[in-house]
């Protein structure tokens, strides 16, 4: 039996069709991604997370020279929020890349690890979150990361 999924998105052409917090979020990722440690690729993402309580929390790739060793940007702002706040869920987390000293054209998708932790997040707080792919030619806006990880590993295998 053969069977198909499909993905549900929100796409936008430019930051004047966004809300005021969406484009709040857009630039702390951006600022995010100046900060980040790329010495080796030179490929700079930053993430900012919106979280339940009003709060902002970044996170920027981290390399290092033994590659596995690095942290993409949405995992080091997921868990630098659930660090700091433990019993807060999110409500938006906002992702974008620069390469060349410039944002990208297109936006970045994350990695199969980060749509794993970005799961595992929604499914913690039992509450879908918005993400926000950022790029200088498109906007687009998932309204669950359930769209962004099919078929997903959860603790449902675990029991």
């Amino acid at each position: 039996m053969k069977q198909e999924r499909t993905i549900t998105f929100h796409e936008y052409s430019s930051l004047s069709e966004m809300s005021q917090m969406d484009k709040l979020l857009i630039e702390a990722a951006h600022n995010a991604a100046q900060h980040a440690y790329a010495p080796y690729s030179k490929f700079k993402v930053g993430a900012a997370v919106l979280l339940a309580n009003g709060k902002t929390v970044t996170g920027s790739n981290q390399e290092n020279a033994a590659y596995p060793s690095g942290l993409c940007a949405e995992r080091v702002a997921l868990f630098s929020a659930n660090s700091q706040y433990p019993e807060v869920g999110l409500k938006t987390l906002a992702i974008c890349a620069i390469s060349n000293n410039e944002l990208t054209q297109q936006p970045v998708t994350p990695c199969g690890a980060c749509r794993q932790v970005m799961l595992e997040t929604e499914m913690r707080f039992k509450q879908p979150y918005k993400v926000i792919l950022y790029g200088k030619g498109k906007i687009i806006v998932i309204e669950s990361v359930h769209e962004l990880l099919p078929l997903a590993f959860d603790d449902s295998f675990l029991k």
